[in-house]
Order: structure tokens, then sequence, then C-alpha cells
């Protein structure tokens, strides 16, 4: 049976703040500060914990191994050697943002009745570049099963930043859908991550039927303000698509290609006069899972949302008002907040069966217990920004990485993956 599951990165012990990613104002804004793994690590736990609470089938994606030596290896450098910019580039721990990992086609999408899955190249950013190799090996692991389709990442210098420009809409999970690629155009005040050629090639890579694929420009406000990912500015499950008035350049036209693909779509389209570009992007408004339980249509936002006046405000208007957004919960996620990433950027959905996944990476409360207890004992309790170059840092991160992938049965992946 065709179910969500959302795969949640495990935050990894080097979670810091070294404010790499231009164009995050979160991340850019909080460099330089303190940063707390353990609490970090425990706070995604815990927003794992309240999915499957919520009758969520949740899945996770590891921590990549850091300092990532064979990166600064052709660099032609050392992590000792290194300067203190290429240490912190190789101490990232933006793999924990799940939803930049690869972009997915559910099978009732594809011609060929598989689930696809494209390997994001990330390689707008330095720090995240040399992720793909990684999770590329974990996503082969997870989705061996002949039910999956594991596609290398889109190749330079078509950026590809994964699930975070990608929607999909469908009357249920199981009926064929509509998917969305969204890009964006250089020339504005910040980089621009998603380039237009990258969705089409992943389109092409998963036999998507073309009458039943858009592709839509994010707008030039948003990523000015700080929407550096579609999914900061719009997300979609089913039925609903929940977007900012300003999210899209052509917004007219894409409702009615939805209206006349999905005729039961529901547009939640949130006016910019309500609630600001700049409230929406500090509380990270659609950066929200926006997922199906038995209450109905359910959006789970950080607490930086219940905190916004404007953004809550409206939340509640919406619910009084008998909106198709039935429920919201919230969720404390503020270490990764702090570093540009809040529910969704967490997390990739992926719609498939579950016996199909490799079971490693699926987790009840017990395993989740069991992930808890390897990060109460091996994590960082914090990390100063002065320290990334520490090698006595470096092999503690590594040990405790080791010691997660040793309680996972998950040791030999890499390996086995020719990484």
């Amino acid at each position: 049976m065709l179910t969500e599951i959302n795969f949640d990165g495990i935050v990894g012990p080097s979670h810091n703040y070294a404010g790499l990613s231009a164009g995050n104002l979160a991340a850019t804004a909080h460099a330089g500060l303190v940063s707390h793994p353990r609490a970090a690590a425990l706070q995604g736990l815990d927003k794992m914990r309240a999915n499957l609470a919520a009758g969520l089938v949740q899945g996770i994606l590891l921590p990549h191994r850091r300092p990532n030596h064979r990166w600064l290896g052709a660099l032609s450098t050392t992590f000792d050697d290194a300067s203190p910019l290429l240490q912190a580039q190789a101490m990232s721990a933006s793999a924990m943002w799940a939803a930049n990992a690869a972009t997915v086609s559910p099978a009732p999408d594809t011609a060929d009745r598989r689930c696809h899955l494209s390997v994001a190249n990330l390689m707008t950013m330095p720090h995240r570049s040399h992720e793909w190799p990684e999770t590329l090996a974990q996503l082969r692991t997870a989705f061996s099963n002949d039910a999956f389709a594991v596609h290398g990442p889109v190749p330079p210098p078509f950026g590809d930043e994964g699930a975070a420009n990608h929607m999909r809409l469908a009357r249920s999970h199981d009926a064929p859908g509509i998917e969305v690629f969204v890009y964006t155009l250089p020339g504005g005040r910040f980089p621009a991550r998603q380039h237009p050629q990258s969705g089409e090639a992943i389109a092409r890579a998963h036999r998507l039927d073309p009458g039943r694929t858009l592709f839509v420009q994010q707008s030039d406000e948003a990523v000015a303000a700080g929407a550096f990912h579609n999914d900061v500015v719009a997300v979609a499950n089913e039925r609903v698509l929940f977007a900012h008035e300003q999210a899209f350049v052509d917004k007219a036209r894409f409702y009615a290609d939805l209206y006349r693909l999905l005729p039961e779509v529901e547009i939640v389209e949130v006016p910019a006069s309500e609630v600001s570009l700049d409230d929406a992007i500090a509380s990270y408004l659609f950066n929200a899972q926006l997922v199906t339980t038995a209450a109905g249509p359910t959006l789970i936002v950080p607490a930086e949302a219940r905190a916004n006046d404007a953004v809550w405000g409206w939340l509640e208007r919406h619910r009084a008002g008998n909106g198709p957004i039935r429920r919201v919960e919230t969720v404390d996620v503020s270490q990764s907040m702090a570093n540009g990433g809040g529910p969704a950027c967490l997390r990739l959905r992926v719609v498939a069966d579950p016996a199909t996944v490799d079971s490693r990476f699926l987790v009840d409360d017990g395993k989740l217990d069991a992930i808890g207890e390897v990060v109460q004992r091996w994590w960082p309790a914090a990390i100063e920004p002065n320290a990334l170059g520490d090698p006595a840092l470096a092999r503690d991160i590594a040990i405790a990485h080791d010691r997660l992938l040793e309680a996972l049965d998950l040791s030999g992946y890499l390996t086995i993956n020719q990484y």
C-alpha cells in the first residue's frame, strides 16, 4: 500500500553556526554563535516522535561523516592544514536538511510505475556540494528494492537542491499526481540555486507525463526576502497547495493549470497584506510539514510561527473559517531554525509501500529511544565557533558518527555502495 513516509535527517554531531549559506538569512544572522548539537538532534527526534503519535510512518536519513576528508583530499589538503573556511565547509552538518537530499516522484506518476529518486547536486554552495555522494549511497541502500529507481545528480552547471523546490498534488497519494518543479533565475540579490534545466532533466529521468508536469518560476521578491528555496514560501500535499501571495512569478497561470489538471485542488493563499514576506520567512510559516492525518490536513509549524502575531493570527482565522487545513501543530526545532531550516527542511517525503524500504531506515518509538541514547552519550553538548578546526573535536565527531551507525546496523553502507 502506498503511504506517505517522512524521512527526517538526524542532526549530526558537527552541527554548527558557520554562516556559510548566502541568501539564507537565518543562517547568516546566527553566524558565529555557539551551537548545541546534542539539543538539536534531540529536538529532531522529538519531532519524529510527534509524527509517529499522529499515525504517520517515519523514516530517517543519517548524518554524514565529518569532517569530509575525501573532499579535502580532492582539494589537495588535509583537515589539519586546511584554511579555517575549508575546515568549516568540511565540517558542515547541512545534510540534516533531508528536503535537499533528492527529488522524489511516486510510482503513480511515472511511466514504469516505479518510485524514482534523483539525488540533488547542491552545487551552488561549496559546503553542500560534497554531500551528494554519501546521500546517494544512503538512497541506494534504503531504496534498493526494485520498486525504486535511484538516479545520480544532474551535472553541473545546472544547480539542483532537491525536494525543497518540488511539489506534488493529487487526489490521494496513490492517485496520479501533478508534479511541480519550481526554479529561480540568476541576477538577483542572492544566488539562484535551482536551475530550470534541472527540473526538466529530472522530469525526463523520472519518466513523468509532460502533460501533468509543471515548471514554475519563484518570484524575485521571495528570493530577495530570503526564500532561498521554494519550500520557504509554499508547500503542497495531496489536494492542498499552501502558498504566500508573492511566491510565484505568474501565479495566475500556475493556479489555472492546477485547476485544469486537478479540479479538486484547494489553493490556500496567504495575502501579503496579512502576512508579509518578512514575517513568513522569519517564522518559516511555509517551511512546515503539510501532512494527512486522521484529523485531516495538518500543518506542522515551528514554534516561531506561534510567536509571530501576524502569522499565528492568520492561522487561527483560517481554522475558524473552516479552511482545508484542519489542524496546526507546533514543534520546537529552534537549533535547526537558527541555521535556516524549519520542519519541512528536516524531512524528505517519499510515497511508497513501507515494506519495500530497508527497515533500518524506518523507525518506531523504540528505535528513536536507541538513537537518543547514542546522541545523549556521544554528541557534543556545544561547539564554539572557533573550535571547528580542533583535531580533537573532529575525532570526537567521527567517533559519535560511528557509534550511531553501529547502533543502526549500518556501518557498512558506504562501502557497499562504493562511496
